[in-house]
């Protein structure tokens, strides 16, 4: 049979037009924004991928929601329609909103670290690690060491090593880890998946020793597309059912709605106990607002409860993840090197293989990432040392085994001809690669820097 040409399952209605800049805009572009592709306007930037949150385009039903805004202080009709949106599709029975993910980390680790906790994840996450520090807590890695490596090509990289887990409970204890958070899709690993058959080892282990499993579920759906593809027994199973028993496997859910969801602003927490349930509406009144929008307008709660249904058609995460994939492919083609297996929600190039010469106390990823914007306007971001910062105690640099750049696709933004335009932007840029310096900083922020840091080459 006929192999047919892949194709988004959705027709465009609006468009926003994009500036086209010259070299020499861009140098002075990069230049002022101190090479950190964060602090560049968005209206100097041609093909955006820092980032698939809160930038996708929303469906016409979630624009049409939008009118269906009960802006209500207390007690909005859209919030009742998300809670009960999130137990359908999510199985988790209470929904507190907040005004993105790190609202919901920010009141979980209040409510759950204590001083000297340790709370072992399947690799951290910046701002995840870093709300657990600020309430006393120290992050443990417990992912598979095959996640640390860009060439390895395991199925499920985002898996946690039980071992690990075993390890640290006979260190430290059971009743000194508040709970193990368990994200769907690893960002920081590539966008890797964690498998079914893994994810209720996980449970057990919580069960044995009594400790709360958390699901950072971000990117639950796309996970949802990895099982159906490559684990057992699943090929039939739809996106929505997987997506349904990830949830279920798990006790409490930090979700940042930007990303799977596909809404520009939102989040929540959600959980099955009713006790931590009224614990937390007690917090979101003091940081985001009153438990019944949290940090959301009604009509963000409306298109959020929308995306939601969205998110979990199975020709949508398809197409979504086909879009990453094909990127991939074609600047896997041309000997770029990446993370394998190419991930769900974005394409990571190895700047470790592609910039040697430059060591990784002068972030070569942060050098790569403004080379890149500096030839051909496409944006991307670092995942590696800028963005792995300091250690909390020494002040020493945390130096990853990944140094990476992100080119994150946004969900329903752009078009295959956008795709084959950023892999030829790569591939220049890889010819050319000997020539790129690395950088040092002119500013570092003491708290997530690479936000809001400055470099100049060296």
């Amino acid at each position: 049979m006929r192999q047919h040409s892949w194709a988004e399952p959705y027709k465009i209605k609006a468009v926003e037009l994009l500036k086209m800049t010259t070299q020499a805009q861009r140098d002075a572009a990069i230049r002022e924004a101190g090479y950190n592709t964060f602090l560049l306007r968005s209206e100097d930037v041609y093909i955006d991928l820092l980032t698939d949150s809160g930038c996708g385009a929303m469906s016409d039903r979630q624009w049409a929601g939008l009118m269906r805004g009960d802006e209500a202080y207390a007690g909005s009709a859209n919030f009742y329609r998300l809670r009960d949106t999130v137990e359908e599709y999510y199985s988790y029975k209470y929904t507190v909103p907040t005004h993105q993910g790190r609202g919901a980390e920010n009141i979980l680790s209040q409510l759950l670290i204590k001083d000297g906790d340790y709370v072992p994840g399947n690799m951290y996450f910046t701002t995840t690690r870093l709300h657990q520090e600020l309430a006393g807590g120290t992050f443990v890695d417990v992912i598979i060491d095959e996640a640390h490596d860009a060439e390895s090509e395991h199925p499920f990289k985002g898996n946690v090593d039980i071992a690990k887990l075993d390890a640290l409970v006979d260190e430290v204890g059971a009743d000194n880890i508040p709970y193990v958070c368990i994200a769907t899709c690893v960002n920081m690993a590539g966008g890797q998946p964690i498998s079914l058959v893994n994810l209720r080892a996980v449970r057990a282990w919580c069960d044995q020793h009594g400790v709360t499993l958390v699901h950072d579920m971000t990117r639950v759906a796309e996970n949802a597309h990895f099982i159906q593809r490559r684990e057992d027994g699943y090929r039939d199973t739809s996106i929505k059912d997987i997506v349904y028993e990830l949830c279920a496997l798990t006790d409490i859910a930090t979700m940042s709605s930007k990303k799977d969801a596909m809404v520009n602003i939102g989040g929540f927490l959600a959980m099955n106990d009713a006790d931590l349930y009224e614990r937390a509406c007690a917090l979101v009144v003091v940081y985001e607002g009153l438990h019944t929008y949290g940090g959301m307008a009604g009509r963000d709660m409306e298109a959020l409860a929308i995306g939601i249904t969205e998110s979990v058609n199975d020709d949508h995460i398809h197409a979504r993840v086909g879009q990453v994939e094909y990127l991939g492919n074609k600047i896997r083609g041309a000997g770029i090197p990446i993370v394998l297996p190419i991930g769900g929600h974005a394409v990571f190039l190895d700047a470790k293989r592609m910039l040697p010469h430059i060591p990784q106390e002068q972030f070569p990823a942060q050098s790569l990432a403004a080379e890149l914007y500096r030839i051909s306007g496409v944006r991307s971001m670092e995942r590696g040392i800028v963005s792995a910062g300091r250690d909390s105690v020494t002040g020493e640099n945390h130096k990853p085994e990944l140094e990476l750049v992100r080119l994150t696709i946004p969900r329903r933004v752009y078009t295959q001809a956008h795709m084959d335009v950023t892999a030829e932007a790569v591939q220049q840029v890889g010819q050319t690669a000997d020539s790129i310096r690395g950088l040092r900083f002119t500013y570092e922020p003491k708290l997530l820097r690479f936000f809001q840091a400055r470099f100049e080459p060296v």
